[in-house]
Protein backbone atom coordinates (compact mmCIF):
# COMPACT_ATOMS: atom_id res chain seq x y z
CA UNK A 1 0.00 0.00 0.00
CA UNK A 2 2.89 2.12 0.79
CA UNK A 3 4.16 1.77 -2.63
CA UNK A 4 0.94 2.50 -4.23
CA UNK A 5 0.39 5.70 -2.23
CA UNK A 6 4.10 7.31 -3.12
CA UNK A 7 3.64 6.33 -6.73
CA UNK A 8 0.17 8.33 -6.37
CA UNK A 9 2.32 10.90 -4.52
CA UNK A 10 4.83 11.04 -7.38
CA UNK A 11 2.50 11.42 -9.87
CA UNK A 12 0.49 13.92 -8.17
CA UNK A 13 3.37 16.52 -7.25
CA UNK A 14 6.16 15.08 -8.71
CA UNK A 15 5.69 16.28 -12.53
CA UNK A 16 3.25 14.31 -13.66
CA UNK A 17 3.19 10.69 -15.41
CA UNK A 18 4.48 7.52 -15.13
CA UNK A 19 8.05 7.96 -13.00
CA UNK A 20 8.50 4.17 -14.12
CA UNK A 21 10.45 3.91 -17.43
CA UNK A 22 9.34 0.63 -19.86
CA UNK A 23 13.13 -0.35 -19.73
CA UNK A 24 12.53 -2.01 -23.06
CA UNK A 25 9.80 -4.34 -21.73
CA UNK A 26 8.07 -4.86 -25.16
CA UNK A 27 4.28 -4.51 -24.58
CA UNK A 28 2.84 -7.95 -25.94
CA UNK A 29 1.51 -8.03 -29.75
CA UNK A 30 -1.95 -9.16 -28.49
CA UNK A 31 -1.99 -5.88 -26.28
CA UNK A 32 -1.30 -3.56 -28.91
CA UNK A 33 -3.65 -4.80 -31.35
CA UNK A 34 -7.03 -5.29 -29.14
CA UNK A 35 -5.91 -1.94 -27.34
CA UNK A 36 -5.71 -0.09 -30.73
CA UNK A 37 -8.25 -1.60 -32.66
CA UNK A 38 -10.57 -0.92 -29.60
CA UNK A 39 -9.51 2.82 -29.96
CA UNK A 40 -10.14 2.81 -33.63
CA UNK A 41 -13.57 1.43 -33.32
CA UNK A 42 -14.58 4.11 -30.98
CA UNK A 43 -13.14 6.62 -32.89
CA UNK A 44 -15.38 4.90 -36.38
CA UNK A 45 -18.24 4.32 -34.08
CA UNK A 46 -18.33 8.34 -33.55
CA UNK A 47 -17.82 8.82 -36.81
CA UNK A 48 -20.64 6.80 -37.85
CA UNK A 49 -22.78 8.18 -35.38
CA UNK A 50 -21.98 11.89 -36.35
CA UNK A 51 -19.02 12.99 -38.47
CA UNK A 52 -18.67 16.73 -36.85
CA UNK A 53 -18.79 14.66 -33.35
CA UNK A 54 -15.64 12.78 -34.55
CA UNK A 55 -14.00 15.94 -35.97
CA UNK A 56 -14.34 17.97 -32.67
CA UNK A 57 -12.89 15.08 -30.67
CA UNK A 58 -10.18 14.70 -32.84
CA UNK A 59 -9.72 18.14 -32.77
CA UNK A 60 -9.38 17.72 -29.13
CA UNK A 61 -7.01 15.04 -29.48
CA UNK A 62 -4.61 17.12 -31.41
CA UNK A 63 -5.20 20.30 -28.88
CA UNK A 64 -4.15 17.89 -25.96
CA UNK A 65 -1.24 16.71 -28.42
CA UNK A 66 0.14 20.30 -29.20
CA UNK A 67 -0.25 20.87 -25.26
CA UNK A 68 2.47 18.63 -24.42
CA UNK A 69 4.60 19.34 -27.96
CA UNK A 70 4.34 22.92 -25.85
CA UNK A 71 6.30 21.24 -22.65
CA UNK A 72 8.48 18.74 -24.44
CA UNK A 73 9.79 21.45 -26.99
CA UNK A 74 10.19 24.07 -24.15
CA UNK A 75 11.77 22.10 -22.14
CA UNK A 76 14.37 20.76 -24.62
CA UNK A 77 14.96 24.25 -25.62
CA UNK A 78 15.67 25.13 -22.03
CA UNK A 79 18.37 21.87 -21.16
CA UNK A 80 16.09 19.94 -18.98
CA UNK A 81 15.93 15.70 -20.06
CA UNK A 82 12.81 14.80 -20.64
CA UNK A 83 12.50 10.86 -20.76
CA UNK A 84 8.95 10.30 -21.51
CA UNK A 85 5.97 11.74 -24.14
CA UNK A 86 3.00 9.56 -24.09
CA UNK A 87 -0.71 10.14 -25.18
CA UNK A 88 -3.04 8.79 -23.25
CA UNK A 89 -2.63 7.19 -19.72
CA UNK A 90 -2.66 3.94 -17.97
CA UNK A 91 -1.29 0.73 -19.31
CA UNK A 92 0.89 0.71 -22.42
CA UNK A 93 -0.10 -0.37 -25.59
CA UNK A 94 2.84 0.67 -27.89
CA UNK A 95 6.19 2.26 -26.99
CA UNK A 96 9.65 2.92 -28.59
CA UNK A 97 12.65 5.04 -27.98
CA UNK A 98 14.36 7.03 -29.58
CA UNK A 99 17.73 8.64 -27.81
CA UNK A 100 16.79 9.15 -24.27
CA UNK A 101 13.16 9.81 -24.68
CA UNK A 102 10.34 6.73 -25.00
CA UNK A 103 7.61 7.84 -26.96
CA UNK A 104 3.98 5.83 -26.70
CA UNK A 105 0.32 5.48 -26.85
CA UNK A 106 -1.58 4.27 -23.84
CA UNK A 107 -5.07 2.38 -23.33
CA UNK A 108 -6.85 5.78 -22.24
CA UNK A 109 -7.17 8.33 -24.47
CA UNK A 110 -7.86 11.32 -22.17
CA UNK A 111 -4.74 12.76 -21.67
CA UNK A 112 -1.12 13.16 -22.74
CA UNK A 113 1.81 13.86 -20.48
CA UNK A 114 5.37 15.08 -21.06
CA UNK A 115 7.71 13.69 -18.11
CA UNK A 116 10.93 16.01 -17.26
CA UNK A 117 13.10 15.13 -14.61
CA UNK A 118 13.81 17.15 -11.05
CA UNK A 119 10.16 18.90 -10.94
CA UNK A 120 10.81 19.27 -6.97
CA UNK A 121 12.87 17.79 -4.08
CA UNK A 122 10.75 14.85 -3.86
CA UNK A 123 11.84 13.70 -7.84
CA UNK A 124 14.92 11.60 -7.10
CA UNK A 125 17.60 11.31 -9.90
CA UNK A 126 21.10 10.60 -10.82
CA UNK A 127 23.59 12.99 -9.77
CA UNK A 128 24.86 13.91 -13.67
CA UNK A 129 21.51 14.94 -14.13
CA UNK A 130 21.03 17.19 -11.94
CA UNK A 131 22.34 19.50 -14.17
CA UNK A 132 19.35 19.21 -16.32
CA UNK A 133 16.26 18.70 -13.83
CA UNK A 134 13.54 21.45 -13.72
CA UNK A 135 14.38 22.43 -10.53
CA UNK A 136 18.04 23.75 -11.07
CA UNK A 137 17.22 25.87 -14.08
CA UNK A 138 16.65 29.78 -13.39
CA UNK A 139 12.86 30.78 -12.78
CA UNK A 140 12.44 32.42 -16.13
CA UNK A 141 12.97 28.98 -17.60
CA UNK A 142 10.69 26.97 -15.31
CA UNK A 143 7.98 29.20 -15.78
CA UNK A 144 8.51 29.03 -19.27
CA UNK A 145 8.14 25.57 -19.54
CA UNK A 146 5.34 24.93 -17.17
CA UNK A 147 3.08 27.60 -18.66
CA UNK A 148 3.67 26.22 -22.53
CA UNK A 149 1.27 23.92 -22.39
CA UNK A 150 -1.71 26.69 -21.58
CA UNK A 151 0.27 29.32 -23.65
CA UNK A 152 0.04 26.61 -26.74
CA UNK A 153 -3.94 26.62 -26.13
CA UNK A 154 -3.93 30.08 -26.21
CA UNK A 155 -2.42 29.78 -29.45
CA UNK A 156 -4.30 27.19 -30.87
CA UNK A 157 -7.78 29.26 -30.02
CA UNK A 158 -6.05 32.24 -31.76
CA UNK A 159 -5.15 30.48 -35.30
CA UNK A 160 -8.53 28.63 -34.94
CA UNK A 161 -9.97 32.07 -34.72
CA UNK A 162 -8.35 33.71 -37.10
CA UNK A 163 -8.42 31.29 -39.44
CA UNK A 164 -12.31 31.23 -39.23
CA UNK A 165 -12.78 34.87 -39.23
CA UNK A 166 -10.76 35.33 -42.20
CA UNK A 167 -12.91 32.76 -44.18
CA UNK A 168 -15.85 32.00 -43.26
CA UNK A 169 -16.57 35.25 -41.02
CA UNK A 170 -17.13 36.12 -37.58
CA UNK A 171 -20.65 35.79 -35.89
CA UNK A 172 -22.27 39.88 -35.51
CA UNK A 173 -23.95 42.39 -37.56
CA UNK A 174 -24.29 42.18 -41.62
CA UNK A 175 -25.10 45.73 -41.34
CA UNK A 176 -28.72 44.90 -42.94
CA UNK A 177 -31.92 43.52 -41.37
CA UNK A 178 -33.38 40.27 -43.15
CA UNK A 179 -37.03 39.05 -43.28
CA UNK A 180 -36.16 35.67 -41.93
CA UNK A 181 -39.96 33.89 -42.30
CA UNK A 182 -42.93 34.58 -43.96
CA UNK A 183 -44.83 37.38 -42.83
CA UNK A 184 -47.91 36.90 -40.04
CA UNK A 185 -50.94 36.03 -41.11
CA UNK A 186 -53.58 38.95 -41.88
CA UNK A 187 -50.58 41.55 -41.08
CA UNK A 188 -49.74 44.66 -42.78
CA UNK A 189 -46.45 42.89 -43.61
CA UNK A 190 -48.54 40.53 -45.81
CA UNK A 191 -51.19 42.83 -46.62
CA UNK A 192 -48.28 45.51 -48.70
CA UNK A 193 -46.55 41.91 -50.06
CA UNK A 194 -43.47 41.85 -47.86
CA UNK A 195 -41.29 38.27 -48.79
CA UNK A 196 -39.44 36.03 -47.26
CA UNK A 197 -35.54 37.35 -48.44
CA UNK A 198 -36.20 40.71 -48.75
CA UNK A 199 -34.02 43.54 -46.77
CA UNK A 200 -35.80 45.93 -45.06
CA UNK A 201 -33.55 49.40 -45.88
CA UNK A 202 -35.88 51.88 -44.06
CA UNK A 203 -38.85 52.24 -41.95
CA UNK A 204 -40.84 55.32 -42.09
CA UNK A 205 -37.83 57.18 -42.82
CA UNK A 206 -35.29 56.04 -40.29
CA UNK A 207 -32.42 54.11 -42.16
CA UNK A 208 -32.05 50.14 -40.55
CA UNK A 209 -28.99 48.21 -40.26
CA UNK A 210 -29.52 45.98 -37.21
CA UNK A 211 -32.88 44.11 -35.95
CA UNK A 212 -32.65 46.05 -32.55
CA UNK A 213 -33.45 49.42 -34.98
CA UNK A 214 -36.10 47.64 -36.97
CA UNK A 215 -38.15 46.53 -33.73
CA UNK A 216 -37.28 50.42 -32.29
CA UNK A 217 -38.33 52.04 -35.18
CA UNK A 218 -41.90 49.74 -35.44
CA UNK A 219 -42.07 50.43 -31.63
CA UNK A 220 -41.92 54.56 -32.53
CA UNK A 221 -45.58 54.35 -33.94
CA UNK A 222 -48.88 53.82 -32.94
CA UNK A 223 -51.29 51.32 -34.03
CA UNK A 224 -53.20 52.76 -37.35
CA UNK A 225 -50.38 54.45 -38.33
CA UNK A 226 -49.70 54.44 -41.82
CA UNK A 227 -45.41 54.26 -42.39
CA UNK A 228 -43.25 54.17 -45.83
CA UNK A 229 -41.18 51.36 -45.98
CA UNK A 230 -38.39 50.95 -48.39
CA UNK A 231 -37.00 47.39 -49.36
CA UNK A 232 -34.38 45.66 -51.53
CA UNK A 233 -35.87 42.12 -53.03
CA UNK A 234 -33.13 40.61 -55.75
CA UNK A 235 -31.42 44.11 -56.17
CA UNK A 236 -34.94 46.39 -56.98
CA UNK A 237 -35.81 49.30 -54.49
CA UNK A 238 -39.11 48.85 -53.55
CA UNK A 239 -41.63 51.43 -51.55
CA UNK A 240 -44.42 50.47 -49.48
CA UNK A 241 -46.88 51.67 -47.50
CA UNK A 242 -48.61 49.92 -44.98
CA UNK A 243 -50.88 50.65 -42.11
CA UNK A 244 -49.98 49.55 -38.73
CA UNK A 245 -51.99 46.73 -37.13
CA UNK A 246 -52.46 46.26 -33.01
CA UNK A 247 -49.69 43.86 -31.67
CA UNK A 248 -51.78 40.48 -30.64
CA UNK A 249 -52.92 40.36 -27.68
CA UNK A 250 -52.72 44.06 -26.60
CA UNK A 251 -56.05 44.98 -28.00
CA UNK A 252 -58.11 46.69 -26.47
CA UNK A 253 -55.79 47.27 -23.67
CA UNK A 254 -53.59 50.23 -22.43
CA UNK A 255 -50.57 48.61 -23.64
CA UNK A 256 -51.87 48.59 -27.44
CA UNK A 257 -48.61 48.93 -29.83
CA UNK A 258 -48.00 49.18 -33.35
CA UNK A 259 -47.05 45.60 -35.40
CA UNK A 260 -45.77 45.35 -38.61
CA UNK A 261 -45.89 41.22 -38.93
CA UNK A 262 -42.40 40.17 -39.82
CA UNK A 263 -38.82 38.93 -37.81
CA UNK A 264 -36.23 40.78 -39.15
CA UNK A 265 -32.50 39.13 -38.71
CA UNK A 266 -29.08 41.08 -38.80
CA UNK A 267 -26.81 38.70 -37.53
CA UNK A 268 -24.62 36.31 -39.77
CA UNK A 269 -21.04 35.82 -40.68
CA UNK A 270 -18.88 38.30 -42.06
CA UNK A 271 -15.78 37.55 -43.49
CA UNK A 272 -13.06 39.58 -42.01
CA UNK A 273 -9.76 40.73 -44.14
CA UNK A 274 -6.58 39.10 -42.09
CA UNK A 275 -5.93 42.77 -39.99
CA UNK A 276 -8.97 43.01 -38.20
CA UNK A 277 -9.55 38.68 -37.72
CA UNK A 278 -6.22 39.44 -35.80
CA UNK A 279 -7.16 42.25 -33.86
CA UNK A 280 -10.61 40.29 -33.47
CA UNK A 281 -9.09 37.25 -32.38
CA UNK A 282 -7.53 38.56 -29.48
CA UNK A 283 -10.35 40.24 -28.35
CA UNK A 284 -12.35 37.26 -28.18
CA UNK A 285 -9.49 35.09 -26.90
CA UNK A 286 -9.09 37.90 -24.16
CA UNK A 287 -12.85 37.46 -23.28
CA UNK A 288 -13.07 34.03 -23.45
CA UNK A 289 -10.36 33.48 -21.05
CA UNK A 290 -12.12 36.19 -18.81
CA UNK A 291 -15.41 34.26 -19.04
CA UNK A 292 -13.69 31.06 -18.72
CA UNK A 293 -12.47 32.20 -15.05
CA UNK A 294 -15.74 33.00 -13.95
CA UNK A 295 -16.73 29.60 -15.36
CA UNK A 296 -13.64 27.65 -13.63
CA UNK A 297 -15.14 28.66 -10.14
CA UNK A 298 -18.58 28.06 -10.56
CA UNK A 299 -17.81 24.36 -12.23
CA UNK A 300 -15.42 23.35 -9.07
CA UNK A 301 -18.26 24.95 -6.44
CA UNK A 302 -19.08 21.78 -4.82
CA UNK A 303 -22.63 23.40 -3.66
CA UNK A 304 -23.28 24.22 -8.07
CA UNK A 305 -22.03 20.16 -8.34
CA UNK A 306 -24.86 19.22 -6.10
CA UNK A 307 -27.61 21.34 -6.95
CA UNK A 308 -27.41 20.81 -10.16
CA UNK A 309 -27.34 16.92 -9.48
CA UNK A 310 -30.39 17.10 -7.48
CA UNK A 311 -32.63 19.80 -9.45
CA UNK A 312 -34.63 17.98 -12.25
CA UNK A 313 -33.44 20.15 -14.87
CA UNK A 314 -29.29 20.99 -14.57
CA UNK A 315 -28.44 24.74 -15.49
CA UNK A 316 -26.58 24.00 -18.99
CA UNK A 317 -24.79 27.06 -17.94
CA UNK A 318 -23.11 26.24 -14.91
CA UNK A 319 -23.75 22.44 -14.64
CA UNK A 320 -20.62 20.35 -14.65
CA UNK A 321 -19.70 18.48 -18.24
CA UNK A 322 -17.07 16.06 -20.08
CA UNK A 323 -15.95 15.45 -23.32
CA UNK A 324 -19.51 13.70 -23.95
CA UNK A 325 -21.12 16.81 -23.38
CA UNK A 326 -19.18 18.49 -24.89
CA UNK A 327 -18.85 16.26 -27.93
CA UNK A 328 -22.16 16.58 -28.10
CA UNK A 329 -22.86 20.28 -28.71
CA UNK A 330 -19.69 19.85 -31.14
CA UNK A 331 -21.61 17.04 -33.26
CA UNK A 332 -24.81 19.00 -33.27
CA UNK A 333 -23.04 22.65 -34.00
CA UNK A 334 -20.93 20.91 -36.97
CA UNK A 335 -24.67 19.65 -38.20
CA UNK A 336 -25.78 23.34 -38.33
CA UNK A 337 -22.77 25.39 -38.88
CA UNK A 338 -20.35 22.76 -40.94
CA UNK A 339 -16.53 23.33 -40.04
CA UNK A 340 -17.02 27.14 -38.64
CA UNK A 341 -18.67 26.10 -35.92
CA UNK A 342 -17.00 23.34 -34.94
CA UNK A 343 -13.70 25.18 -35.31
CA UNK A 344 -15.45 28.00 -33.54
CA UNK A 345 -16.33 25.65 -30.51
CA UNK A 346 -12.85 24.22 -30.26
CA UNK A 347 -11.31 27.39 -29.91
CA UNK A 348 -13.34 27.97 -27.02
CA UNK A 349 -12.73 24.83 -25.52
CA UNK A 350 -8.97 25.48 -26.01
CA UNK A 351 -8.99 28.67 -24.19
CA UNK A 352 -11.04 27.42 -20.90
CA UNK A 353 -8.62 24.25 -20.76
CA UNK A 354 -5.95 26.85 -20.97
CA UNK A 355 -6.90 28.91 -18.24
CA UNK A 356 -8.64 25.57 -16.29
CA UNK A 357 -5.29 24.36 -16.12
CA UNK A 358 -3.14 27.47 -15.07
CA UNK A 359 -5.64 27.07 -11.26
CA UNK A 360 -3.03 27.52 -8.52
CA UNK A 361 -2.72 24.19 -7.25
CA UNK A 362 -1.44 21.31 -7.83
CA UNK A 363 -1.81 19.04 -9.84
CA UNK A 364 -1.94 21.52 -12.09
CA UNK A 365 0.28 23.34 -14.33
CA UNK A 366 -1.06 26.61 -12.55
CA UNK A 367 0.38 24.78 -9.25
CA UNK A 368 3.96 24.29 -10.15
CA UNK A 369 3.89 27.80 -11.70
CA UNK A 370 2.91 29.12 -8.51
CA UNK A 371 5.74 26.71 -6.90
CA UNK A 372 7.97 28.02 -8.92
CA UNK A 373 7.13 31.71 -8.00
CA UNK A 374 6.61 31.25 -4.22
CA UNK A 375 10.28 29.69 -4.52
CA UNK A 376 11.90 32.98 -6.67
CA UNK A 377 10.00 34.80 -4.06
CA UNK A 378 11.72 33.26 -1.14
CA UNK A 379 15.26 33.03 -2.71
CA UNK A 380 18.25 35.44 -2.27
CA UNK A 381 21.11 36.75 -4.57
CA UNK A 382 23.25 34.05 -2.33
CA UNK A 383 21.08 31.36 -1.42
CA UNK A 384 18.44 29.69 -4.27
CA UNK A 385 15.36 28.46 -2.16
CA UNK A 386 13.71 25.10 -2.72
CA UNK A 387 10.08 24.28 -1.84
CA UNK A 388 9.17 21.15 0.08
CA UNK A 389 6.26 20.16 -2.25
CA UNK A 390 5.51 16.81 -0.18
CA UNK A 391 3.39 19.51 2.47
CA UNK A 392 1.47 19.58 -0.39
CA UNK A 393 0.57 16.24 -1.46
CA UNK A 394 -2.55 16.50 0.71
CA UNK A 395 -3.95 19.57 -1.20
CA UNK A 396 -3.18 17.96 -4.37
CA UNK A 397 -5.19 14.88 -2.95
CA UNK A 398 -7.93 17.01 -1.87
CA UNK A 399 -7.63 18.93 -5.35
CA UNK A 400 -7.77 15.22 -7.89
CA UNK A 401 -10.76 14.08 -5.46
CA UNK A 402 -12.70 17.01 -6.49
CA UNK A 403 -11.78 16.67 -10.23
CA UNK A 404 -13.05 12.83 -10.15
CA UNK A 405 -16.09 14.00 -8.33
CA UNK A 406 -16.76 16.96 -11.32
CA UNK A 407 -16.08 13.79 -13.58
CA UNK A 408 -18.28 11.69 -12.34
CA UNK A 409 -21.13 13.66 -11.90
CA UNK A 410 -20.49 15.57 -15.26
CA UNK A 411 -20.21 12.12 -16.82
CA UNK A 412 -24.02 11.41 -15.18
CA UNK A 413 -25.73 14.67 -16.63
CA UNK A 414 -23.80 14.22 -19.70
CA UNK A 415 -25.74 10.89 -19.96
CA UNK A 416 -29.20 11.29 -18.33
CA UNK A 417 -29.30 14.96 -19.19
CA UNK A 418 -27.52 15.44 -22.25
CA UNK A 419 -27.26 19.19 -23.56
CA UNK A 420 -28.72 18.79 -26.91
Amino acid sequence: MSNIYSRVREELVGGGGDPTPANNEHVPLSTSFVGIVIIIALLAWLGFNNIWTLVFVLGLIVSVFLHEIGHFSTARMTGMKVTQFYMGFGPRLVSWRRGEVEYGLRAFPIGAFVRIIGMNNMDDTDPADEPRTYRSKSFPKRLLVITAGSLMHAVIALVLFVGVYSTAGRYGETGRVEVMDAPYAGSSAELVGIREGDIIVSFDGVPISTSGEFVSAVRANRPGDQVTVVIDRGGQSLTLTPTLTTFPGTQDTANARAFFGVAGWSRDYVQLGIGEAVVRSVQDVASTARDSVVGVFTVLNPLNIAENLTSEVADPLTRPSTVVGASQVGGEIGREEGWKGVLLLLAAVNVFVGVFNMMPLLPFDGGHAAVAVYERVRSTRSRRYHADVRKLAPVATAVVALLVMLLVAGLYLDITQPLL
